[in-house]
């Protein structure tokens, strides 16, 4: 392809270097490009095949877990168990797929949104071509309503407009012109020569001839589309879930072998040994968390649709809950995309309804494409315009940069020029304030300048307007006839601050999100409206400065400074993943096409509903409505999920893990194992089936106050102080059953089975919340009902007939009154310990934070 210098070349030089004229190129040349630059195509991603796709899903660390523990079930002929972890998988699986199957149309979507078809000079005439089959050095022919079909340099133009917004995040439509600044030395952004097209941008208005210098991928719309195709980094979420899955494998890996030799040599034969040992695995398996997940995800989905936001990827939702750090673009965000006229002033700043008036009769009058800054004049209100009739116009053209409208009022002819202020100021003779018209002295000219780079320095968009009486009248005008006017002052647009968003934004500050602003803007404008907002400014940092800085400088920058402005595509994607190596989890909310890198590398992306179709397909989140306050009530849902689904590990990595750990242990001390592989997976089963209610449970108002993340050393401290606790009541126990009652082996096991059960099931009250349960915290119903439900299934398995299938024998009152004092004083001792664990553990975060 062409050098990335190309767009410093005068145009001229640049069709020499790439051997065109304007008559194009000849038949002969174009197939030898094309095998050199190759199609003028986007790239597509390679496409797996379904079945591929779908086996890659079960490269999860914990799903391998979870499958090895139900051919181990099947081994021991639990087929029961085995089909409910199979099921299990399969439907968290088939879910992961749908999702991610969809999300893999974005870059296929790429491919619509240019037109398929493009004008280019060849062979000395003009002709329609696919647009894939253009090549660097075509002529091509631009028109309102065109979509630009590559990256080209502007050869010829008139009254030429083009929508950039998608790619550089610009408000305004931007003018191209045939001449550009060429600049020499450093590296340079096209998006600041007035000469450059980019690939995908809609022509507003005018028209234009253009030399095509880049085709397909070396594009800019390609370079975004090549990074869309590269693998999304891991999230927060997949990250702690891997470690989780390494920290239970690592405990089940070394229990089992630990277990298995020390009983195959000392104590029982190697088949009762190993069918122990593997029963102990599943028993410590957390296959339900799949469909914890799942549920707790489902029901923040649904909780979240209802506030406006839909949940693309039900994974993301944890990532909400961790998100600490929100980069967003300006336009559409923090401001309504909408361009409003805002002040109306005379050359003294004075606010003046002439110039209202003025402004409206010629936006009004005037019959080319009306701009946006036309229609936010328009929308003005109240303007009596039937006592003025049009006579002619004289349209805008990019050298004068005006356009002007004559009107009659009273048989007076008056032509009302607006425009470009420094191409208005050139032809004013006078200058009219308070209704008085005076000379346009230096000292008019230097206060009328003066209000005009005011203005522009606020972050306004400037047109000023003139006037003049016209003494010999005429029924057709011309250029030559805006001579000798009189300004009367300036119109300024901008787009406007959203109302709700401060306090948006102190709402997100509050819940521990810290907030920065992308945007393709430029700083004047962009400090006017967050000074608009109350939002304050620590440092601005322009993209010409990030192109000079490596990785980690950028990675230092990126903490200091909250607004980036004049950013393309690559760096806000580079600013990005400077944050996420800094330790954030980082969502980005974003619109447009330039966009779309940035929604799929961050943590969590985010969109709205109105976005173009490939920011939404590179989400995980739409919000039906662009506004920061349902951003912040999908947070906290975040947090609850997220909530929800730690109650469960914490669980599995305490009393399940304790229980687990003592049946371990007293093996080698009996004479018999202390529980049957049966009886050790019915008591999964069943404390499983309680579990599966931790989705409906209610969570502390104060948890979702602060962002919420994986903390593996967290786990491990909770499993080696929790743990011990639960295993020391085992100890009790069994020690109790050999010492006091003397029981023998079935009535040992079944003892054990309803102790462990009942500890299991009863825990999740106290370890659920850091509150004093059901005084201060209040679990759901449904929590409540299952426990008891199972609890009661398990005890009335022990007393059935069925229950001798287990191995389980009924048990005398004596024997359920010691189960359950034991429990009670289990959940007190963990009552105890719970609140000298959270004391220490805040104590010890805040002497580290401190330090």
């Amino acid at each position: 392809m062409p050098e990335e210098e190309t767009p410093l070349v005068p145009v001229d030089q640049l069709m020499e270097t790439l051997h065109t004229s304007l008559q194009g190129l000849s038949s002969e040349e174009v197939a030898p490009r094309r095998a050199t630059y190759g199609r003028n195509e986007v790239v597509r991603e390679k496409k797996i095949a379904v079945f591929r796709q779908f086996a890659g899903q079960f490269k999860n660390p914990l799903i391998i877990i979870l499958l090895l523990a139900a051919v181990l079930s099947v081994f021991l002929g639990e087929i029961v168990d085995a089909t409910i972890i199979i099921l299990i998988v399969f439907l968290s699986v088939c879910i992961d797929f749908f999702q991610e199957y969809r999300a893999g149309r974005a870059v296929e979507l790429l491919q619509g949104k240019i037109s398929t078809l493009a004008t280019v000079t060849r062979d000395g005439s003009s002709q329609d071509v696919p647009l894939s089959e253009l090549v660097p050095g075509d002529i091509i022919s631009l028109s309102a309503g065109n979509i630009v079909p590559a990256d080209a340099r502007v050869i010829h133009a008139r009254d030429f407009f083009v929508d950039q917004s998608a790619l550089t995040g610009e408000s305004f439509p931007v003018e191209k012109t045939a001449t550009a600044q060429i600049q020499t030395g450093g590296k340079q952004d096209p998006q600041q020569y007035a000469d450059y097209l980019f690939m995908s941008s809609p022509v507003v208005s005018g028209s234009a001839t253009a030399v095509v210098v880049k085709t397909g991928m070396s594009t800019e719309y390609g370079k975004i589309a090549e990074r869309l195709t590269a693998r999304p980094p891991e999230t927060e979420f997949e990250r702690g879930l891997k470690q989780y899955s390494y920290l239970v494998t690592r405990i089940i890996f070394f229990l089992v072998i630990f277990v298995f030799f020390s009983n195959a040599l000392f104590k029982h034969g190697v088949l009762e040994s190993l069918l122990f040992a593997v029963a102990l695995a599943v028993g410590l398996t957390p296959e339900l968390l799949p469909m914890i997940l799942t549920l707790n995800l489902s029901k923040g989905a649904l909780a979240m649709s209802e506030k406006g936001v839909i949940v693309k990827h039900l994974a993301s939702i944890q990532n909400f809950g961790s998100m600490d750090m929100l980069c967003t673009d300006k336009t559409g965000t923090l401001t309504e995309n909408r361009i409003t006229l805002i002040y109306h002033v005379d050359a003294e700043g004075n606010t003046s309804e002439q110039v209202l008036l003025y402004s409206f009769l010629n936006s009004y009058h005037q019959t080319g494409l009306k701009s946006p800054l036309d229609e936010a004049i328009l929308r003005t209100s109240g303007m009596e315009t039937g006592q003025f009739q049009k006579i002619d116009e004289i349209p805008f053209d990019f050298i004068r940069k005006r356009v002007s409208v004559v009107v009659v009022k009273n048989q007076d002819h008056i032509l009302i020029t607006k425009g470009a202020p420094e191409e208005i100021i050139k032809v004013c003779t006078r200058v009219s304030t308070g209704g008085v018209s005076e000379p346009f002295t230096t000292e008019w000219h230097t206060r009328a300048i003066g209000v005009y780079e005011k203005l522009s320095r606020e972050g306004f968009r400037v047109l000023a307007v003139a006037s003049k009486e016209i003494a010999n009248e005429k029924s057709i005008y011309s250029p030559d006839d805006e001579t000798d006017l009189t300004l009367l002052g300036f119109v300024a647009f901008i787009d406007p601050p959203k109302e709700n968003v401060p306090e948006s934004l102190r709402m997100l500050h509050d819940a521990g999100v810290e907030v920065k602003v992308i945007t393709g803007d430029n700083e004047l404008v962009t400090r006017h409206v967050c000074t608009a907002l109350g939002f304050p400014i620590t440092r601005i940092i322009e993209g010409s400065e990030i192109a000079r800085m490596d990785s980690d400088t950028l990675a230092s920058a990126v903490e200091k400074a909250n607004i980036f402005t004049r950013v393309s595509p690559p760096q806000k994607e580079r600013i990005i993943r400077a944050l996420m190596k800094n330790n954030h989890v980082v969502g980005y909310l974003g619109d447009g096409i330039n966009d779309a890198p940035s929604i799929r590398a961050a943590d969590i992306g985010i969109t709205v509903d109105n976005a173009v179709d490939i920011a939404k397909e590179s989400a995980d989140i739409v919000l039906l409505k662009k506004d920061l306050r349902v951003l912040h009530d999908g947070i906290l849902e975040g947090r609850k999920t997220f909530g929800n689904t730690m109650k469960y590990i914490m669980m599995g990595t305490s009393s399940n893990f304790g229980n687990m750990i003592s049946v371990a242990a007293a093996s080698l001390f009996l004479p018999f194992l202390p529980l049957l592989p049966v009886q050790i997976l019915l008591n999964n089963l069943l404390y499983d089936i309680s579990q599966s209610t931790i989705p409906t449970d209610s969570v502390d108002e104060e948890y979702v106050l602060a962002p919420k993340r994986w903390d593996i050393g967290f786990i491990k401290k909770f499993l080696f102080v929790f743990g011990p606790v639960s295993s020391l009541f085992d100890l009790l126990t069994f020690t109790s059953l050999l010492v006091v009652f003397h029981a023998p082996m079935e009535i040992f096991r079944t003892v054990w089975f309803l102790e462990s059960l009942c500890t299991q099931t009863f825990i999740i009250f106290a370890i659920r919340t850091k509150r004093v349960p059901f005084y201060k915290s209040h679990p759901s119903r449904l929590l409540v009902i299952s426990s008891l439900f199972v609890v009661l299934i398990g005890i009335a398995i022990t007393l059935l007939p069925a229950g001798g299938l287990f191995g389980f024998v009924p048990l005398a009152l004596p024997y359920f009154l010691f189960i359950g004092g034991l429990v009670v004083m289990y959940i007190i001792v963990v009552e105890i310990v719970k609140k000298r664990f959270y004391r220490d553990t805040i104590r010890r975060d805040n002497t580290q934070g401190s330090s």
